[in-house]
């Protein structure tokens, strides 16, 4: 029998935008526990996001940016009889956030010869035109749980 479900903890708003979504962003970028680093280069990136972009409102950005990355479905593996199936599983809004935030991340890290505000900014732009490697990363996903919609009926 499994126990109960952990409750979510509450971060606290970032202090410049006063958002929990740009706070929890800053804590999936931060490593180490170098919250102040972790911080500067976020503002570094939303600065440059801005930049590129010509609008003021970071917060509403990168909303944006979210949106264009977050998927809707994802695979998990289940174990049937012997045979493991990929089976196509709503994301709820909240993992799907967290997802995206981790996509970015991840895509911003692999890019380099530049620092991490630069990185992350490219990331940023291409994500909020709708291309770029997290964008095609979420493509793909859904493409896949397209595929394997045959599965379906073995979500439980």
């Amino acid at each position: 029998m499994r126990r109960r479900r952990a409750e979510k903890r509450k971060v606290l708003p970032d202090p410049k935008y006063k958002s929990e979504l740009i706070s929890k962003f800053i804590n999936i970028v931060m490593e180490r526990g170098k919250k102040a680093t972790a911080e500067r280069i976020v503002y570094d990136a939303f600065a440059g996001l801005q930049e590129k972009t010509g609008k003021d409102n970071a917060l509403e950005l990168f909303q944006q940016v979210l949106d264009n990355v977050r998927p809707m479905l994802e695979l998990k593996s289940r174990r049937v009889g012997g045979a493991t199936y990929q089976v196509p599983i709503e994301v709820t809004h909240a993992r799907g956030i967290t997802i995206a935030m981790r996509w970015i991340r991840n895509f911003a890290r692999l890019r380099k010869g530049s620092p991490m505000s630069d990185r992350l900014t490219s990331e940023f732009f291409d994500a909020y035109q709708k291309q770029g490697a997290a964008v095609k990363k979420k493509e793909d996903t859904h493409k896949m749980a397209e595929a394997n919609k045959a599965f379906s009926h073995f979500k439980w």
